[in-house]
């Protein structure tokens, strides 16, 4: 009766929530610590997504006022999905910690009161954290001794940039990092394996409770909404076999986002401006390749992160996708040397 309870009151609330905001985020555990984190980017118009390969050793700041800023130089390499050309939406290091940053529409980030609180622009919170990290312990630990504010451009003709975000190391340890109220929440566990967007984390996790009871081999909800998803992903993402090799267990994760993406150019009668799967990405965190792939094309692409220079010199890379055509397997060859992308403070 409690579970029967829990979903009930979930429910209703994401029912007056809506189901414009959407993405889907799992985690895979394989044999020979294999650990695959791949995730969904949805939204309602298309989202122009660049990948960056940036070097150690780059001197970077949080916000261009220095007064507000952290200051840091990276200490190790990433590969990062950059959207719009001005902001950092995930990505991986060369020590196989991933960041992706999801949609959260309850979010609300602590601001700054008083002008000797750091400030943190959304443009860069991925990097910060991927430069400056090689585990889901160092992130938080730092989060837990550190106080700052985040500030974040709206973008796509207003919309208010409202995230939360989930770290996996090579160990499959998970950490979510959410707001509510302006208070930060911290969730971590190697058995956190999904991520969607509404409600809060905690309130997920009991709604993931009661579709445990029922069991996916019987019933699984199947809108798009975040809490649907949410219990599709939990279900496949535990119901795979793990003791396959690298290219079938990423495979693997693929199949499982597309059973959660939200169909290309989805909408009915009286429902405007309703997300569609974007493009989606797989990170293999052991053998630090970057998976990619967008809707709109039949075939993926990667960049292996083990066979790029990343030493303290090296120029920053960029895969443009403009041209999306022809991108297919191994894509290094075609990184070409760019300026850094101009954040959107």
């Amino acid at each position: 009766m409690k579970a029967k309870f829990i979903f009930l009151s979930v429910l209703a609330a994401l029912l007056a929530t809506g189901n414009s905001y959407a993405c889907s985020r799992v985690v895979f555990h394989g044999k020979d610590n294999l650990v695959v984190v791949g995730r969904t980017l949805d939204w309602r118009t298309p989202i122009p997504t660049h990948l960056y390969v940036y070097p150690r050793g780059l001197k970077k700041q949080s916000m261009p006022d220095d007064k507000a800023a952290l200051h840091w130089e990276a200490k190790y390499g990433s590969v990062l999905a950059v959207s719009y050309d001005g902001g950092a939406t995930e990505g991986m290091n060369e020590k196989g910690l991933v960041l992706n940053a999801l949609f959260c529409k309850g979010s609300l980030y602590r601001t700054s009161a008083n002008t000797d609180m750091s400030t943190m622009s959304l443009a860069v919170f991925v990097s910060f954290f991927l430069d400056n990290f090689a585990t889901v312990d160092e992130v938080e630990a730092w989060l837990k001794a550190n106080d700052f504010s985040i500030y974040g451009q709206d973008f796509d003709g207003g919309t208010e940039a409202a995230l939360h975000w989930a770290f996996t190391d090579r160990t499959g340890t998970t950490l979510v990092m959410e707001y509510q109220n302006r208070e930060l929440y911290l969730y971590k566990s190697d058995k956190y394996d999904v991520l969607t967007n509404d409600p809060p984390f905690d309130k997920m996790l009991e709604l993931g409770k009661y579709w445990d009871q029922i069991g996916g081999a019987n019933m699984l909800p199947g809108t798009v909404r975040s809490a649907d998803r949410f219990a599709r992903a939990s279900f496949f993402i535990n119901h795979i076999p793990t003791d396959v090799d690298d290219k079938t267990a990423v495979a693997s994760v693929i199949s499982v986002l597309a059973n959660v993406a939200v169909p290309l150019g989805y909408e009915f009668e009286n429902a405007p401006n309703l997300s569609s799967t974007q493009w989606r990405s797989a990170a293999d965190a052991k053998n630090l390749v970057y998976y990619f792939g967008f809707t709109t094309e039949l075939s993926n692409f990667w960049i292996d992160l083990s066979k790029v220079n990343l030493s303290k010199g090296a120029p920053v890379l960029k895969l443009d996708t403009t041209d999306k055509t022809g991108l297919t397997g191994c894509v290094n060859d075609k990184l070409k040397t760019s300026a850094p992308f101009k954040p959107m403070w």
